[in-house]
């Protein structure tokens, strides 16, 4: 059965300068694919292929074919993913002093995958949270790695406050309510204690309570390990964890953090972007209280 994924998204660039970065092989390699040689006509090929690319390692896979070519306005591409046709349409357009692309995905057929539909969004939100990081100055483009059987998130941030106050961020729900975005945490500080930060959203019309539940790991000033429950509510998605380690460095902490336990590389999904903006959300905290 044949289904179509949309999906919508502003960057902070003129819509030729986006065009640019979607059609320029160099452009390409640097917050897509391994490897690129797109033409720059209708009819003529738009070959991606790599570690980065979904179900596409080798140049021999790499069939894409251009099927609308609108130059600072519209690209167009065949793209065959798992043996099965696709079509994928982006459309620009200029909102302000934003661009507005408009992504519907076409897939002609059942992806032999297990949640395909999460597989395709989840694809496009890395990539196109990676555009956007491309076109900011490249700072945080995360690459998928397809040969990786177990991704993960990885993000290290200095912070100017001592081991014990970033902990208290992390464990106070006053502090955390300010940069975790909660909606009134409950934290219990012991292995096995409640850690809730009472998100609720609504995913595909279902109300969703999102966010962690429990703590894994506590060692007081150290370390802190959640449970991470998949953002969407599919209870059949387990094993991702989120993890905060410090270390001192000098007056200051090194913070490492990981969200581990992904299925595949692209469960990912935005989740680079999301943690980078949080994280420096809890440096902001940590450092006023210090």
């Amino acid at each position: 059965m044949s289904w179509t994924h949309d999906y919508k998204v502003k960057l902070e660039a003129a819509p030729a300068t986006v065009f640019s970065a979607l059609t320029t092989g160099s452009a390409l390699t640097e917050w897509f694919a391994e490897h690129a040689q797109p033409g720059a006509a209708t009819g003529e090929n738009f070959a991606f292929w790599g570690r980065h690319t979904l179900e596409t390692p080798t140049q021999t896979q790499a069939t894409q074919r251009i099927i609308a070519f609108d130059a600072g306005r519209r690209l167009g591409f065949s793209w065959a993913i798992h043996g099965v046709k696709t079509t994928v349409n982006i459309a620009l357009t200029e909102d302000g002093d934003v661009c507005q692309l408009a992504l519907r995905h076409e897939i002609h057929g059942s992806l032999p995958a297990s949640r395909e539909r999460e597989l395709i969004d989840d694809h496009w939100r890395l990539a196109f949270g990676n555009l956007g990081a491309y076109l900011s100055g490249g700072a945080g483009i995360t690459l998928p790695d397809f040969t990786d059987r177990a991704p993960s998130v990885r993000q290290d941030v200095l912070i100017e406050a001592s081991p014990a106050q970033v902990f208290a961020a992390l464990t106070t729900p006053a502090l955390v309510n300010q940069w975790f975005g909660a909606k009134g945490a409950e934290i219990e500080p012991h292995v096995g204690g409640k850690y809730v930060l009472n998100w609720q959203y609504t995913v595909d019309g279902r109300e969703v309570v999102g966010g962690p539940t429990k703590i894994l790991e506590y060692v007081d000033g150290q370390r802190l390990v959640l449970d991470w429950p998949d953002w969407r509510g599919d209870a059949t998605v387990k094993g991702q964890t989120i993890s905060f380690s410090l270390e001192p460095e000098g007056d200051h902490t090194r913070l490492h953090f990981v969200h581990a336990g992904f299925g595949r590389p692209t469960d990912i999904s935005d989740f680079p972007f999301g943690w980078r903006w949080f994280l420096s959300e809890l440096r902001k905290v940590a450092v006023a209280q210090a």
